[in-house]
């Protein structure tokens, strides 16, 4: 998709950077939505053979291989698991010591870099202090409360709001019913996911449950005490009954007018906290319903 149409004032602002040669050498990206793709972005004005007012082409060779994560000069580190290890960070650092393969040039684009251990962080310190001319680093985050303030004061920091607007066309184009798709565009964390979400079956089935559920719910408290066994059957696993306390306030939300809409949403999160404690998934719903 079209990064003008994901992120249109950051499109802008970027490339009036590129425009004016005045890209940073250390960036903090916050936010999920296109961010790793405006940082390939960032890192082919850096290689592209067809630069226009600073602006990289996206179809020569050096584009094509960074899209495809083949191009020596630009590297990307992510998590092991939960974490970003110190020696995967020293190793990246020791690159920085060396000269471009392709070029002069180096990016290094870093995800989820708040996973880093704090030792690893650390590492990035003397790059971001004494950069070098041709050398890039790009760190990503989805959580930049857990980013070390050390890092943080020392990068130029560009959040990423999500296009909401945006996904919920989408879904709504995807034959989406509008209700659904205004969940969907809620959920989703970008085009991509929105696409997987849509594509899972299971999960277009258990928003028409919920979304029936909470209808009822409303309406008939008896009937929706007995409605509960029909969402427990719909949420076997634990992943998809995390994912019901996920959209259970968001469907509620959507119920703002209803004078228990607010009580709800408390009894939502309640339920969720002795599920998490280890109550039965049905025994929580039961109680949401008649506490």
């Amino acid at each position: 998709m079209d990064l003008e149409c994901l992120q249109p004032q950051l499109f802008k602002d970027f490339n009036q950077i590129l425009k004016s040669d005045r890209m940073n050498h250390a960036y903090l990206f916050s936010g999920d939505f296109a961010s790793f793709d405006f940082a390939l972005y960032l890192a082919k004005s850096r290689f592209c053979e067809n630069l226009y007012d600073g602006r990289p082409c996206g179809k020569c060779r050096e584009c094509q291989l960074i899209d495809d994560n083949d191009f020596s000069d630009v590297k990307v580190v992510k998590p092991t698991g939960q974490i970003i290890k110190t020696e995967t960070i020293r190793e990246m650092m020791r690159d920085f010591s060396r000269s471009g393969f392709e070029g002069k040039s180096q990016v290094f684009i870093i995800q989820d870099c708040e996973k880093m251990h704090v030792n690893a962080a650390n590492s990035l310190l003397k790059f971001i202090e004494e950069p070098q001319s041709s050398s890039y680093m790009i760190l990503l985050t989805s959580d930049e409360s857990k980013v070390l303030p050390t890092i943080k004061s020392r990068t130029q920091v560009f959040r990423f709001p999500k296009n909401k607007k945006l996904l919920v066309e989408q879904a709504e184009k995807a034959g989406i019913l509008k209700t659904q798709a205004d969940i969907l565009g809620e959920l989703a964390k970008t085009p991509a996911h929105l696409d997987e979400l849509m594509a899972d079956k299971k999960i277009l089935d258990l928003l028409q449950t919920i979304e029936r559920f909470i209808s009822i719910l409303f309406k008939d408290k008896a009937t929706a005490y007995l409605e509960t066994g029909r969402l427990v059957q719909a949420a076997p696993e634990k992943s998809e009954q995390e994912l019901v306390f996920q959209l259970l306030p968001l469907f509620l939300a959507k119920q703002f007018n209803q004078k228990e809409s607010l009580t709800y949403l408390e009894k939502s999160y309640k339920a969720q906290q002795m599920w998490r404690s280890n109550v039965s998934f049905q025994n929580v719903l039961e109680y949401m319903v008649i506490s």
